[in-house]
């Protein structure tokens, strides 16, 4: 009798097998896959709403909180959107056998080096239904096979898309195979499956942090870990308040839930009465409560409409997910560096300042993954950062950092070409 291991081992072996064809196909195969997978998407959204529905229902029935009810829906323009990046993807060059750092040495050896797949990707997440799609597309324009374990509170559309996508790359040529999805939410595989290492080459956890925490310490594998985002935006005295205003209403509010979204604003002394009455008033439009320092509070606190309330030590350092943000005054650059070395995440980082030498300074010294200057933490996303899409946001420095994507989920290889050299 076939137990649930002995279907995960089969899985990893189909999806090592089907690896090494998908690494040998050209361009144009991988990037006609991609337009069919954008192409059902749009074709096939009733199904894929409807399967959704049902995720959606039961995660509510169940008390999942607004934030991961918000990851977990799809409705007609998020499809749209993911439709999008995925076509852009396929728009992108292929990094695969891309030759470069090619030299001639003195004793007449050509030697470089050349990019080819990690082989496969193997991913644990939480909530998303997107990432599923993010995941498969760039495994296949990269010329990587996947195996993908969501979580059972999206068990209904991720058993879809995974469907569509296998459907749509059969059709285009690459073996469908190449994508694997573990349809069993038994969460007593998830340990198994981190001891793959003969199946599965690098492992990319998204969710929370006990999720991530946990695969790190089980794994055989390389783990990228990261995706938790204490993100911080700094007002510092030289910022022009009207910019500074859009791009903390933007990094909070446009969408909370997520990672990159601001979690604690720092302002300068110098400016903090003027500014933070204003940002508060927007941010109070949209229902935001702050969690303010004393001297936030005695600014704030006299300011009616304006949810403003003590902060504790642990809302210092915390990712929220929620239309919540800490509020803190500094009295000097130095202090909001200290502040972000104690309490970021090594996520994403942003100052919003016209002093040229402060801006260069927090570039220089905030030690994250995404580091801003007048602009919202929001960007710090693979789409938005002209990769298509991404497998994971990455706060480790080994071996990506970031956004992953498509050259993110690539190795190389030497290559030496001679002429009859031996070595003395």
């Amino acid at each position: 009798m076939t137990t649930a291991i002995d279907g995960l081992i089969e899985k990893g072996k189909a999806a090592r097998a089907a690896s090494r064809r998908l690494a040998r196909l050209s361009s144009e195969v991988k990037d006609r896959a991609l337009q069919n997978i954008a192409s059902s998407l749009i074709a096939q959204q009733e199904d894929l709403l409807e399967a959704n529905e049902s995720d959606y229902r039961a995660g509510k029935s169940n008390g999942l909180t607004e934030a991961l009810l918000d990851r977990l829906l799809l409705n007609p323009q998020r499809l749209e959107s993911i439709a999008a990046d995925v076509r852009g993807v396929a728009m992108l060059p292929d990094p695969v056998g891309e030759v470069f750092d090619m030299r001639t040495l003195s004793n007449g050896l050509v030697a470089g080096k050349k990019r080819v797949p990690l082989g496969v990707i193997g991913s644990i997440y939480e909530s998303r239904p997107n990432v599923t799609v993010d995941i498969a597309v760039l495994c296949l324009k990269s010329g990587n096979g996947c195996i993908l374990r969501g979580g059972r509170e999206a068990i209904h559309s991720n058993t879809a898309l995974v469907k569509l996508i296998r459907r749509a790359i059969a059709d285009a040529g690459i073996p469908e195979d190449s994508v694997q999805f573990i349809d069993n939410t038994d969460r007593a595989l998830v340990e198994p499956m981190l001891k793959m290492e003969e199946y599965i080459d690098l492992l990319v956890p998204r969710g929370s942090s006990n999720l991530i925490r946990f695969v790190a310490e089980k794994a055989a594998m390389p783990v990228i870990t990261g995706g938790i985002g204490v993100c911080h935006t700094y007002v510092d005295r030289s910022a022009d308040l009207d910019r500074s205003v859009d791009i903390a209403y933007n990094a909070k509010v446009q969408r909370p839930t997520v990672c990159n979204a601001l979690d604690s604003l720092l302002v300068h002394s110098e400016v903090a009465t003027q500014y933070l009455p204003r940002i508060a008033h927007e941010w109070a439009k949209a229902g935001v409560e702050l969690r303010c320092d004393m001297r936030a509070l005695s600014i704030l606190g006299p300011v009616q409409g304006v949810q403003a309330v003590p902060a504790n030590e642990d809302d210092w350092g915390k990712e929220f997910l929620d239309l919540v943000a800490s509020v803190k005054v500094v009295d000097s650059l130095e202090e909001a560096l200290e502040h972000i070395e104690e309490y970021g995440s090594g996520h994403s980082e942003a100052i919003v300042a016209e002093d040229y030498s402060a801006a260069m300074r927090f570039l220089d010294e905030v030690d994250a993954a995404a580091v801003y200057v007048n602009a919202s933490t929001r960007f710090t996303d693979g789409s938005q950062l002209g990769l298509g899409a991404e497998v994971g946001i990455s706060t480790q420095k080994l071996h990506a950092r970031g956004p992953m994507g498509l050259r993110e989920m690539t190795s190389y290889k030497w290559v030496v070409m001679g002429s009859g050299q031996v070595r003395s």
